[in-house]
């Protein structure tokens, strides 16, 4: 496999810083980094961008994530492994990766339920961690970046 061309946030330094200020910004807002690991992950899965499931699965592991709950994370719904924040999370986490799967991308009761589970400031650094996920997620599919490639 081979790249189509270089992922367009390294061909465009202010991108990637910009990308990068934008990680850092959710960082300590409310949300636990292990929540955040989850959500890139599933995210990724979604998108099918091989390049971040094989990153953030690596980096979960890192910081501590149990394989049961990497290995289920795709079917969090049925999996006792997580609890309502992080099941919150996720089901934000699919409804805005998935905008088009229904009428209404995020229900109320979807948004009622994260907000019974994070703060304003938490929910915005949510919010921007599943956009930014996504952002990275179609750059690699567009551009056919090659699992394992950035560990290089």
């Amino acid at each position: 496999m081979q790249a189509r061309m270089p992922n367009p946030a390294v061909v465009l330094p202010e991108a990637m810083k910009a990308l990068w200020a934008l990680k850092t910004a959710t960082e300590d807002r409310g949300v636990p980094a292990r929540t955040i690991h989850l959500v890139e992950l599933r995210a990724s899965q979604l998108n099918g961008c091989s390049v971040c499931v094989d990153m953030h699965w690596r980096e979960a592991r890192k910081a501590g994530e149990t394989d049961e709950r990497l290995f289920a994370v795709a079917a969090w719904r049925e999996a006792p492994w997580f609890d309502d924040a992080e099941r919150a999370a996720l089901a934000l986490t699919e409804a805005l990766t998935r905008l088009s799967d229904r009428p209404e991308a995020v229900t109320d009761a979807m948004w009622e339920e994260a907000a019974r589970h994070y703060d304003e400031q938490a929910l915005s650094a949510l919010l921007l961690a599943i956009a930014n996920i996504n952002v990275w997620n179609r750059l690699n599919a567009a551009t056919r970046q090659v699992a394992g490639a950035w560990k290089g």
